[in-house]
């Protein structure tokens, strides 16, 4: 069965989560079991954007993608407003054995297409310095470095943008 994109539903979410904290697990080398993870995300709201995902994304001018194998989760992205004219790359993620398929890119691309559409003429994000193969991803994909004012609680965090 080929793997599939769609809006994200809300019996997605939980396997959202799951592959979220399963693939930065592997980036970051948290040593905690993932069921332990899970629940100290739940405890920080780390995920307060995913369990209100329609004020966040759909109705906030946006899209969450899922990548389904099978009906089985294995990848995500999302875009959502920032302004009249800019939106932001959100919860792109994919899980390790998908990598080198093009499954990234045919999510972007989606994302890309629906911000067209939506209006937007440009798209940001943040990441993390870690996430080297991201870092490369993104610039492969036209994102170039923003010039942003330090901020000590964004140490490590880099901000990259492209036009749509």
């Amino acid at each position: 069965m080929p793997i599939t994109l769609q809006p994200l539903e809300p019996h997605h979410i939980p396997e959202v989560k799951h592959l979220i904290l399963d693939v930065a697990r592997k980036i970051f080398n948290w040593t905690r079991p993932l069921e332990e993870l899970l629940d100290l995300a739940e405890e920080n709201h780390d995920f307060y954007d995913l369990d209100d995902a329609g004020a966040h994304y759909f109705a906030n001018h946006g899209l969450f993608l899922v990548a389904l194998d099978d009906g089985r989760v294995i990848g995500s992205g999302a875009v959502r407003r920032m302004s009249a004219h800019s939106c932001e790359l959100k919860r792109m993620w994919l899980s390790e054995p998908y990598h080198g398929q093009g499954l990234g890119y045919r999510i972007l691309q989606e994302l890309f297409a629906f911000a067209r559409w939506a209006g937007y003429t440009r798209i940001e994000l943040n990441t993390s310095l870690q996430q080297e193969r991201a870092l490369q991803f993104y610039s492969r994909m036209g994102f170039e470095f923003m010039d942003m004012d330090e901020d000590e609680n964004m140490e490590g965090i880099v901000f990259m943008e492209r036009a749509l």
